[in-house]
């Protein structure tokens, strides 16, 4: 039986895309809590080990590990045949989200959340103009590359979608608004069976 143990916190968008991943495949697992406020070095000794760069999240299968959640998410598909990695397709599809979400709108999310959290202490307002006009762009793009579809693999749920998930579940948090069909395709992922809250991935 393949064993998979996941490193992460639920602080962490980036571990929230693997987690959902796995969810939603239905892949059994393991998770382990990574302290990500701490300094790295009095991390786990365990996940020092596998963490290249002592950052979550990462993923190991078998012994193996795996980090940066988008190689994770191409790995789980693509390994198990799951989540779009079944098909070239599928695959293809997913691979160019990950790409877009990782330029685009998992770029600037992050920091104007993280800008929120820190009162904007330390923050040039020209930088979160600039950041604000970004997702703003990035969600008129977001309703493009959706189309008519429920989900950005089409009928159902695909690794692009755990990809893009990590980050807009705070775009509330991040000081912006979701558009209309953010906020339907937000609703959908959140009444998927396998969805859970950050802190339901991440126990402590």
């Amino acid at each position: 039986m393949t064993e998979i143990v996941l490193y992460g916190h639920p602080d962490s968008g980036h571990a929230c895309k693997v987690a959902l991943a796995l969810s939603l495949a239905g892949l059994p697992h393991r998770t382990v809590w990574v302290d990500i406020w701490a300094d790295p070095s009095t991390r786990p000794a365990e996940f020092l080990a596998v963490s290249p760069l002592a950052e979550v999240p990462v993923l190991v299968i078998d012994g193996t590990p795996y980090f940066q959640s988008g190689a994770i998410l191409m790995q789980i598909a693509e390994r198990f045949g799951v989540l779009g990695g079944d098909t070239a397709e599928g695959t293809a599809r997913g691979r160019s989200i990950l790409m877009w979400e990782a330029n685009r709108i998992g770029m600037c999310l992050p920091q104007l959340k993280q800008a929120k959290v820190d009162n904007m202490e330390g923050w040039d307002p020209a930088v979160i103009a600039w950041l604000k006009m970004r997702y703003g762009v990035d969600s008129a793009n977001f309703t493009k590359l959706l189309g008519d579809k429920p989900f950005l693999h089409g009928d159902q749920p695909g690794f692009g979608d755990c990809q893009v998930w990590g980050y807009v579940q705070w775009v509330r948090e991040a000081g912006v608004e979701p558009t209309e069909v953010m906020q339907g395709w937000i609703d959908r992922m959140r009444a998927l069976p396998g969805m859970k809250t950050p802190a339901e991935f991440f126990p402590n």
